[in-house]
């Protein structure tokens, strides 16, 4: 608990000030992280990010991630987008032609999954950080996903009995579970009132709430991750916290969901 404690407190103290300069620095970190992150997704399959799969996932997910305000572009960057996605998907399959089957199919498929997941994920921090009031906003929800997490971690040790959904994450119970909801809450009404980003604090509570339940969702979806893959974290970065994956699953889940219902706009 020590270590991942420091850990913690040494990556806000980095992290956030990033937050607050915004502009090609934060970019730049996000496009890190998530070739970071990818590299940690392939390696549950055993796709190394410099074979040529991890190579054209890594080109989509470095694509996907660019935020339209980042080029004063004449043209349509949501087009060259999926434009590299689609690229993307014929250089995959015809890699399993080339490596007589080798590299298969459903290989192609994790690929592209994971291309997905953890490119459009990243892309919704930096589509956050450039809105209006992008830096309220990001730390709203960064904050928010924090306190669920800490709270489902200290009610469910206190009064957890029980299991949440053990085939997937045996020690999550759903008293954790609320307790957690109920944290990110209280932080949200806590948050609204010397920094609101939203007209109303029903509003902010609704936020929360969703923020609550999708990054819950975001990690056991990491969880199942690990579980069929059979590793314990995505990686080892983060002494105590284990990978990037492990550290951003929740966000990486809530961005997009917020953006999606109209709630980060």
């Amino acid at each position: 608990m020590k270590v991942r404690i420091i850990t913690g407190v040494l990556a806000a103290l980095i992290f956030l000030p990033i937050v607050f300069i915004g502009g090609v620095w934060f970019y730049s970190i996000m496009a890190l992280l998530a070739a970071i992150g990818l590299k940690e997704l392939l390696r549950m399959k055993d796709i190394h990010i410099k074979q040529v799969p991890g190579l054209i996932s890594l080109a989509m997910v470095i694509v996907l991630v660019i935020p339209k305000d980042f080029f004063d572009l004449s043209f349509d960057l949501s087009t060259i987008k999926i434009n590299t996605i689609i690229i993307g998907l014929f250089a995959l399959l015809t890699w399993t032609v080339i490596t007589k089957n080798q590299f298969t199919f459903e290989d192609t498929s994790f690929v592209i999954l994971s291309s997905l997941y953890v490119g459009i994920g990243f892309l919704y921090f930096n589509e956050t950080r450039a809105l209006e009031n992008g830096v309220s906003s990001l730390f709203f929800v960064l904050f928010i996903v924090w306190a669920t997490d800490s709270g489902a971690y200290f009610f469910g040790k206190s009064f957890g009995k029980r299991k949440l959904w053990p085939v997937i994450s045996p020690n999550k119970t759903i008293e954790g579970s609320i307790g957690g909801l109920v944290s990110g809450i209280l932080l949200a009404v806590i948050f609204q009132s010397f920094f609101p980003i939203y007209s109303t604090f029903i509003i902010a509570v609704v936020a929360a709430i969703v923020i609550g339940i999708f990054g819950q969702i975001g990690d056991l979806v990491e969880s199942a991750f690990k579980r069929h893959y059979e590793v314990k974290d995505s990686g080892t970065i983060l002494p105590g916290h284990g990978g990037i994956l492990d550290r951003f699953d929740s966000i990486l889940f809530v961005l997009p969901i917020l953006h999606l219902v109209q709630l980060l706009a």
